[in-house]
């Protein structure tokens, strides 16, 4: 074995010898392709959201003329599937802890194929709001159940990475939405938006079968007693056996099972019950429980409140604000919102588990308050001046840009990687599912009002407002939220409790993986 003399006689070896047998489980195993497919396979399943938010900006403007709709009645349509998405969302926790994470996304897929059916369907008000209801119950189970799945599936050196999927295939689905826009606006106007909307159900059914594919979460296994199935999924998709078997340990703990226990089915404890859950999450806290349910709840507030669906919904009205008036125009402008949120979430998955948390929420957040500050000013030049003013309007659309950019470089995947991470295992499902309703809450709340808002304040002065509430976020993130970069997710309670003092427990932690290091290179 390569390596010198220690001080007590044994062998140093030199970690940068990854040929040491010492150092083979710090190699990535072909099993990590594993937890890929699983994350794909799963975060797809929110390519519906971001397919019906991308399609319902440019498919208003056609729905408005062909039905002769209000402006209000714009508003609602567009925003209201968010609101209804909050009851799914509430149903999908329960709903996953009885039929497990695997299908409840088949059920997701299955309502949104149901509601844009309805949608595409639809002859008049009435018609579209029961195609909005049926949609936003799939949209709400598949928002919720997406990242936390991937979140149980991860190893904790790539749960970032992979956990930022369901945000990846959000903004995939912007373009698609945006792109079926464009690629359907020729048809007869009583045609185009029917398939712009309708086509939306085709995915859906693909989805619902692949998922059949994927192997049932590791996490819910083991709450069904299941530890054989679950210690089988683990080691295909851990990057050791040796990883494996802790994460196992670490589950069996979090679900009551004794370590020493190792029989393939095994009668667990008895849970509580749902009411117990909820009145452990809002009734009687701890106190890390508490914090980590504030950081949940504020990151998905502050995400939505930033104004980022007021862009993604309207963002033909905003350019149209800025100046651009025909309407391929408007939808092409659009097409490139898409193609800035896609890239710059793709680069932000890379980040996540080598920058960490913090960093890009805050430096995101700082550059969405920095975009729609100029945003803000250069729409208020424009409706101020009596002719076109150019540079207003290219700093108008290059600020738009650079705001979907910012935000999809942090505070868009950071939101659901860390909320689908703070809980303890017996409050998962339900935890995340609250900071989903919070998320789909605000997101429906901005939708239907941001017409009405900007023509109350002035389109620069309702982003102006957006920009005072993200420098808010930003103040609440600095404060609040520990680096869980790294930390497997029962080591991630450790952070929570003490709102002003997880700095000294995480320098703790370091001190003593360190220490751990260290002894580690010494042989005796």
């Amino acid at each position: 074995m390569a390596g010198t003399s220690g001080p007590s006689g044994g062998v140093v070896i030199d970690p940068k010898n990854l040929s040491s047998p010492l150092f083979d489980s710090e190699k990535k195993p072909k099993s990590n392709k594993y937890a890929f497919a699983c994350a794909i396979l799963a975060s797809m399943t929110s390519i519906l959201l971001g397919y019906d938010t991308g399609v319902l900006s440019g498919a208003a403007i056609y729905i408005k003329k062909d039905l002769h709709f209000s402006d209000v009645q714009i508003e609602i349509i567009v925003g209201i599937i968010n609101i209804f998405s909050l009851l799914g969302s509430f149903l999908a926790g329960r709903t996953s802890d009885w039929i497990g994470r695997r299908y409840t996304m088949v059920l997701a897929g299955g309502i949104f194929f149901t509601g844009a059916f309805l949608m595409g369907c639809a002859t008049d008000f009435t018609f579209l709001i029961v195609g909005r209801f049926v949609a936003g119950i799939g949209v709400g189970y598949a928002m919720m159940i997406a990242p936390v799945y991937t979140t149980e599936v991860a190893p904790a050196s790539s749960r970032g990475f992979l956990t930022s999927f369901p945000e990846v295939f959000i903004n995939a689905g912007v373009l698609l939405g945006y792109v079926s826009n464009f690629a359907f606006a020729k048809l007869p106007l009583w045609l185009g938006w029917r398939f712009m909307l309708g086509i939306g159900a085709i995915p859906s059914v693909g989805l619902a079968i692949g998922v059949l594919y994927m192997p049932e979460s590791p996490r819910w296994l083991v709450m069904r007693g299941q530890l054989g199935e679950a210690r089988r999924v683990l080691e295909k998709t851990s990057e050791s056996k040796e990883e494996a078997q802790q994460r196992l340990d670490d589950i069996k703990e979090a679900a009551g099972i004794p370590e020493e226990c190792n029989d393939d089915i095994v009668q667990v404890p008895k849970r509580s019950n749902d009411d117990a859950v909820w009145q452990e999450l809002f009734l009687h806290p701890t106190p890390a429980v508490r914090h980590a349910a504030i950081t949940a709840i504020g990151i998905h507030f502050f995400q939505m409140a930033s104004g980022v669906d007021a862009v993604v919904l309207y963002s033909p009205r905003i350019f149209e604000k800025a100046g651009i008036k025909s309407d391929d125009h408007k939808l092409l402008a659009t097409i490139g919102v898409g193609i800035c949120k896609t890239i710059f979430v793709l680069i932000s998955t890379f980040l996540l588990d080598k920058v960490g948390r913090r960093p890009l929420m805050l430096s995101s957040i700082g550059g969405v308050v920095v975009a729609l500050v100029i945003l803000s000013g250069s729409l208020i030049v424009i409706n101020h001046s009596d002719h076109t003013v150019h540079w207003a309007v290219v700093l108008a659309i290059i600020s738009v840009y650079g705001f979907v950019s910012v935000f999809s470089s942090g505070m868009g995947p950071v939101a659901w990687v860390y909320s689908s991470e703070v809980f303890p295992l017996r409050l998962r499902a339900q935890g995340f599912s609250i900071g989903v309703a919070v998320n789909r809450g605000v997101s429906g709340i901005i939708g239907m009002t941001f017409i009405s808002m900007y023509e109350a304040l002035t389109i620069g002065g309702a982003f102006l407002v957006f920009a005072v509430v993200a420098a808010i976020g930003w103040v609440f993130v600095f404060t609040m939220f520990p680096e869980t970069q790294g930390r497997n997710l029962e080591e991630i309670e450790l952070l929570f409790g003490d709102y002003f003092g997880w700095r000294k427990t995480l320098r703790d932690l370091k001190k003593k993986e360190a220490a751990e290091a260290k002894n580690v290179c010494i042989v005796a």
